[in-house]
């Protein structure tokens, strides 16, 4: 065996390493597009990312879409009806983060994004839409522009059934209004300062908010050429920061039959033979 020689003065000094070079380096990386086999980020559970090789796709990359509109001042305070500039900046906000997504899904080469996470934020003077997921596509199957690549906050296991079963996930399906609850007259609220009434400003608000926002959701959907909205999560109420505006908010996967008809499957029952969960405390059970 060869004992490489030591330097009498000690070890060779690292050479001194070119932070600009390496900076360009990682921006560029940036912009280059996923190489087979290469490095692979997702957010799935390990089950999730078995179950996607099971229908004979693969995850590729965790990818994002953020975007923030203004709000114009003043919008939140007096008004009757929709705020239509809050409603409008959210759909414009949600586009642009949803096309981010979609561009970078394509670059990474996915043909589609799934558990997509939809964080909104909706100020006083702005609506932050945040989209985070993992592109995925068959194994083996080759790049497709950003204009093919749908999104879904379905998790990968549904979107696993889903295939499954022979349907097709289209995209994701937004709706979004912001109303203005008009304000009582101060005689009438003095003569129900004391009394336990319903609120029908505020109701006939939230009614006129959820109407605007599942027929904007349903557009979409229709937009699509999706025969469903699936998994709709929805979020509603008033604006903590203004006390007479309520909000709605749709949000579902678009979904369409794949093939000529659907494919009945077959459940399978599991029995788990661990109880990570303590139902009661065995001394519980002693007289006391």
């Amino acid at each position: 065996m060869t004992v490489p020689a030591t330097p009498a003065d000690g070890p060779v000094p690292a050479a001194p390493v070119d932070l600009r070079a390496e900076v360009r380096r990682a921006v560029q990386a940036l912009h280059e597009p996923a190489r087979p086999g290469g490095a692979m980020t997702s957010d799935l559970s390990i089950d999730e990312e078995l179950l996607l090789h099971s229908i004979g796709w693969e995850p590729v990359e965790l990818v994002a879409g953020v975007s923030l509109f203004s709000v114009p001042m003043g919008v939140w305070n007096w008004g009757q009806g929709e705020i239509a500039s809050a409603s409008s900046a959210f759909a414009q906000a949600f586009e642009a983060a949803s096309g981010r997504l979609h561009r970078q899904c394509a670059r990474a080469g996915g043909h589609g994004v799934v558990g997509v996470h939809l964080d909104r934020v909706v100020g006083r003077h702005h609506v932050d839409i945040s989209l985070l997921g993992t592109a995925v596509r068959p194994v083996g199957a080759a790049r497709v522009d950003d204009a093919r690549v749908f999104l879904s906050d379905l998790s990968a296991r549904d979107f696993t059934l889903l295939e499954a079963a022979g349907w097709r996930a289209l995209g994701l399906a937004v709706g979004a209004s912001f109303v203005n609850a008009p304000r009582r007259s101060i005689g009438t609220t003095l003569q129900q300062k004391s009394q336990n009434v319903e609120l029908t400003n505020f109701t006939e608000a939230m009614y006129t908010a959820r109407e605007a926002a599942m027929e904007r959701m349903q557009a979409s959907a229709i937009r699509m050429g999706g025969t469903g909205v699936v998994g709709v999560q929805v979020t509603e109420g008033p604006m903590d920061f203004a006390g007479h505006a309520v909000g709605f908010v749709a949000s579902g996967t678009v979904v369409t039959l794949a093939g000529d008809a659907h494919r009945t499957l077959s459940p399978t029952m599991v029995l788990p033979l661990d109880d990570p969960v303590v139902a009661f405390d065995v001394t519980s059970l002693r007289g006391g």
